[in-house]
């Protein structure tokens, strides 16, 4: 899946051999209304956003793929992501909450061994989490697909040919990638969670529930600043670490795919200033869309 200023577009290899590609236009939420323009707000609005996207893309995804029998309905995408925000509260809020309740006797039991152990053992579950999955041969294969994204986007932001030779000098590591935001997240919330530090366990629960919002959003700036400024770069560097975990080297079709993508995501002038700089992976040129 590519996202551009004005659309999104993601691309499939069907069994048959063929990429088929699909684009839905997408006013950006931060020039729909002024509020949606403000620092910290949009943040969780594009969060939002970014979420609905990836339910719809993997819908279609699999079943151009055939590994469904059809799109989900809106109402099937908005009951799976409230049953994944409910797991991922209980996986990544709530067991680390407990575990370090329990486990700050041993370390002090103040509210300062709370919030470390609570941090520590959150990252822990998330880079643990990614791990795992990535066992996975199928997972394994979404990060080389993962890989080949980042790399389109190296070549693509940098002025180069989309050609696949020229995309594979690329790094599949990208600053302003989601694992640096996931990251990102723990680290402020980290920081965050310090200032309630004093609170009872209730609250403390409570607050690392209600603040989410706050936290996407205050994430979001760090991520934006660090990707354009190198004196704050810093703050994404684990997160590059960690897409050691989540992006893979990916073979030519693959990067193929992801260029298909990109050009379907791209507008007319954009698309043409790119078949303008040489040549184009080939395969990304003779698609169906849908």
């Amino acid at each position: 899946m590519m996202r551009a200023p004005t659309a999104w577009a993601v691309a499939v290899r069907r069994p048959d051999g063929v990429i088929e590609t699909t684009r839905r236009e997408l006013p950006a939420l931060s020039q729909r209304t002024r509020l949606a323009r403000l620092p910290f707000v949009r943040g969780v609005l594009v969060l939002a956003e970014s979420v609905t996207l990836g339910f719809k893309a993997l819908s279609w995804s699999a079943e151009r793929a055939g590994e469904a029998d059809e799109e989900l309905t809106s109402r099937q995408i908005a009951l799976t992501m409230v049953v994944a925000v409910v797991l991922a509260l209980g996986v990544f809020v709530l067991v680390p909450a407990f575990a370090a309740n329990f486990l700050k006797r041993f370390f002090g039991d103040g509210g300062l061994a709370f919030v470390v152990i609570d941090g520590a053992l959150r990252l822990g579950l998330v880079v643990l989490y990614i791990w795992a999955i990535g066992r996975s041969e199928e997972i394994a294969r979404v990060f080389q697909y993962h890989g080949a994204e980042h790399k389109t986007i190296h070549a693509y932001e940098g002025g180069d040919p989309l050609d696949v030779a020229t995309i594979q000098a690329h790094s599949p590591r990208h600053p302003r990638c989601g694992t640096s935001f996931i990251i990102i997240v723990a680290m402020v919330a980290f920081v965050v969670f310090l200032f309630l530090a004093g609170l009872p366990f209730l609250w403390q629960v409570l607050a690392r529930i209600a603040l989410i919002p706050v936290i996407a959003g205050i994430s979001y700036e760090v991520l934006k600043v660090a990707a354009e400024h190198p004196l704050v770069a810093w703050a994404s560097r684990p997160g590059i670490w960690i897409q050691a975990i989540t992006t893979k080297e990916p073979d030519d079709d693959q990067v193929e795919v992801a260029v298909a993508s990109l050009l379907a995501a791209l507008d007319e002038a954009s698309r043409a200033e790119v078949l303008r700089r040489g040549p184009v992976a080939p395969g990304a040129l003779d698609v169906e869309a849908s």
